[in-house]
């Protein structure tokens, strides 16, 4: 018997030298609000949104020592809608981001389902990512600065903190038998910050981007359009490429922060990629937009956020659409967890959209207003666990 409790005494020391070496933690956020429209097909809207501030989600993010400095580390992290419980990216179960590797000194290297350099740089210097909810995105979040889209089947490095100094990269295999470059991903940034200022860059390429991108759920489209979420694209499914250079800024003095982000769109060779039902596949060339953001946000109280933007979209190549974008808000924190919101965003088009119609205004994450301007305004509340 002595021999017995000595050896469940042995194991128990084990049990927990294995356990200080390792953990798992549950995270997430429930983001719950309601948005106002004042045209969406000529009609008003009000209607109850989910994650509008940020995407309602739980995940679970390890690691574990494997000593010599080297750690194992995953993350599974599912998004879903706090209004009805449906799950969101298609109906995946860990649609956000699912992906585990390794990381030491030097960096992480990780496989998986995976966000790109854009998101992961330059991507939270966009308002959208910050205080002005979707809506407050750039028009469809056409160059994926708000993270609407992300890689599968992906290998990512992420490097160190080197004086200030991160950097890293993204490549997705195709997995299309004969055709090495169809339906691959390949991304790059890097990023500086050094006291008040923070500098990023990033560029992303997609081959067949309305299936290898849009299409990256299991519920997208094998064969039709994936790309209908916005007028500003929908018309460029069949495009052989897309491609996104991005770079942006912020300097904080004080209370302040002004901000700014610049991005590069661009579908290349249209009419390559044949989609069942697309409306136009004889279109040829390329569809270019130049983006520009200007931000400014003011920390008026350490519980309130004040925050104002403007956007400028311009397209060129096979259409001339133009979007003027403003945006203001308001976020009042209850305590470190818990945070009260409110963001209004008016838009005005111009010139011809990606159907090849008389641009209308079209605020990301709602439907095409009837006319060339729409308002919408959003209020919510927001907490992290």
């Amino acid at each position: 018997m002595k021999k017995l409790l000595l050896a469940f005494a042995a194991l128990g020391t084990f049990t927990g030298a294995a356990q200080a070496q390792s953990s798992v933690t549950l995270y997430g956020i429930v983001d719950a609000g309601y948005v106002y429209a004042n045209n969406i097909g000529g009609s008003k809207l009000y209607e109850a949104t989910g994650g509008a501030l940020q995407a309602d989600r739980w995940g679970l993010r390890g690691t574990e020592d494997l000593g010599g400095g080297l750690k194992a580390v995953f993350v599974l992290e599912n998004g879903f809608s706090v209004f009805t419980g449906k799950l969101s990216q298609g109906g995946d179960e860990f649609g956000r981001q699912a992906y585990v590797g390794l990381s030491n000194h030097f960096g992480t290297v990780t496989v998986g389902r995976q966000y790109d350099s854009v998101v992961d740089y330059t991507g939270t210097l966009e308002v959208g990512a910050q205080w002005a909810t979707y809506l407050g995105a750039h028009p469809g979040d056409l160059d994926n600065m708000n993270n609407t889209l992300r890689a599968n089947n992906s290998i990512k490095f992420t490097s160190s903190n080197y004086s200030g100094i991160k950097f890293g990269g993204l490549y997705s295999l195709g997995g299309v038998a004969g055709q090495f470059n169809r339906n691959q991903i390949f991304s790059g940034g890097i990023g500086y910050v050094q006291g008040p200022l923070r500098l990023d860059a990033a560029y992303l390429n997609v081959r067949n981007p309305n299936y290898s991108f849009f299409g990256n759920n299991s519920t997208s489209s094998a064969t039709g359009s994936n790309m209908t979420g916005s007028t500003v694209y929908s018309g460029y499914a069949s495009a052989k490429t897309q491609q996104v250079i991005a770079a942006g800024g912020a300097y904080t003095f004080g209370a302040a922060t002004v901000g700014a982000t610049y991005s590069n769109t661009q579908f290349k060779d249209l009419g390559q990629t044949g989609i069942t039902g697309a409306p136009d596949q004889t279109t040829s060339g390329s569809a270019k937009f130049h983006n520009a953001e200007l931000n400014f946000r003011y920390q008026v109280t350490p519980a309130l956020l004040l925050g104002a933007a403007y956007d400028y979209t311009k397209g060129y190549g096979v259409n001339d659409a133009k979007y003027h974008q403003g945006i203001l808000g308001a976020d009042y924190f209850v305590s470190t967890r818990t945070d009260f919101y409110v963001d209004a965003v008016y838009q005005h088009a111009s010139g011809t959209d990606s159907t090849g119609h008389t641009a209308v205004a079209d605020i990301n994450g709602l439907s095409p207003s009837s006319t060339s301007n729409q308002v919408a305004a959003v209020v919510g509340i927001r907490h992290k666990f």
